[in-house]
């Protein structure tokens, strides 16, 4: 099986389906009408800024899923998981005429032990499905803050 290739055990629990017109000067629209979006280059691109653009929208459903993968690890180990934020840093780099992405996830646990923090981290990577879409892809770091 190549890591494109679905189990034929698997079973579909839901599907997006976003459709975006325009590309980075454009709209992003779920089929479903629950997102609804501009998309603008920001500024940094010489573009408007103002609006969402692609790095932050990926930011933001890798910050979701990553955390509840980071939820889930802690309810599994029963272990008390205090207030907490996962904030996602998505980078879009150039290398010449090629470009690509990178990252950077960081946990913040005020009060929770170091080490117990970092290991929860480095184990919701290795379940959380957007973490296994980019492993390999792109060069994602993990840092924990308490």
């Amino acid at each position: 099986m190549t890591t494109t290739e679905i189990p034929s055990t698997a079973e579909t629990v839901y599907t997006a389906t976003v459709s975006n017109v325009g590309g980075r000067e454009g709209d992003v629209k779920s089929l479903d009408g629950v997102l609804d979006l501009k998309v603008r280059r920001p500024v940094e691109m010489h573009g408007k800024g103002e609006a969402a653009n692609p790095e932050m929208l990926f930011a933001a459903a890798y910050s979701s899923c990553y955390n509840g993968a980071l939820m889930a690890v802690a309810e599994r180990r029963k272990t008390i998981l205090p207030e907490h934020a996962v904030e996602v840093a998505i980078s879009l780099n150039k290398d010449g005429n090629n470009m690509f992405l990178s990252g950077k996830i960081t946990v913040k646990a005020p009060g929770m032990d170091k080490d117990q923090l970092q290991q929860l981290a480095e184990t919701a990577h290795a379940v959380c499905p957007y973490s296994k879409a980019v492993k390999g892809n792109m060069d994602m770091k993990i840092e924990v803050m308490v």
